[in-house]
């Protein structure tokens, strides 16, 4: 039996979400529409010059953002949304190890952005090959998400399981606590994320207080 390829799964609910919503349908990333939405992802697959400046300083993304505004008066909403849907072109984003990293957390955390801003609330029930593969980039990807916690440490702890991974070591130590695709968005600086923290009451402050994510 092939393997489910869950970037393809939420590439496609986040399509359909975007078709259905309209180009002026709102997300969680503060003064972005659908349509902004959709030219970014246009943006990171398509684009080779501005892609790279999307996980820099602010100051580099000017270059980008206009890059994608001119990507959003050139193609359109439908046609945009389309090019999301097809995929990128043959290159490093058909990798497969991209494919189940860097793609599925972008697509996942993008269709969130898209569902909980027009109040649909998150997915009560997660296929469990998903919530499997959200976990393991949890786990892989969940040092560099938090590289700014400093003086604190961070432990994610999957909910219903006794499975925990340590994100940065230090004293007092903050436990994060939630099913595997809450804890990705959490790390991905999603402030709605349904997530408990435990620990000393300054330490969670701190874990608050910072930047996680891209």
């Amino acid at each position: 039996m092939q393997a489910v390829l869950w970037d393809d799964v939420e590439r496609a609910g986040l399509c359909d979400d975007l078709e259905r919503l309209g180009p002026d349908a709102p997300t969680l990333l503060a003064g972005w529409t659908a349509s902004d939405l959709a030219a970014h992802l246009v943006q990171r697959e398509h684009d080779p010059l501005a892609a790279p400046t999307l996980v820099l300083p602010v100051r580099y993304q000017r270059f980008a953002d206009g890059r994608r505004d001119a990507l959003r008066r050139r193609h359109g909403f439908e046609r945009l949304v389309e090019m999301v849907r097809t995929g990128p072109p043959p290159g490093v984003f058909r990798v497969p190890w991209v494919r189940a990293t860097a793609n599925l957390n972008e697509l996942f955390v993008h269709y969130e952005d898209v569902r909980r801003a027009n109040g649909f609330g998150p997915r009560a029930d997660l296929p469990p090959g998903l919530d499997d593969a959200l976990w393991r980039n949890v786990r892989v990807g969940g040092r560099y998400l938090t590289r700014r916690l400093r003086g604190t440490g961070l432990r994610a702890c999957r909910a219903a399981t006794e499975a925990t991974v340590a994100l940065r070591r230090g004293d007092p130590t903050v436990a994060v606590i939630g099913p595997p695709g809450e804890l990705l968005l959490f790390l991905f600086g999603r402030v709605d994320a349904r997530v408990d923290l435990l620990g000393a009451p300054d330490a969670v402050e701190a874990v608050r207080a910072t930047h996680l994510g891209m």
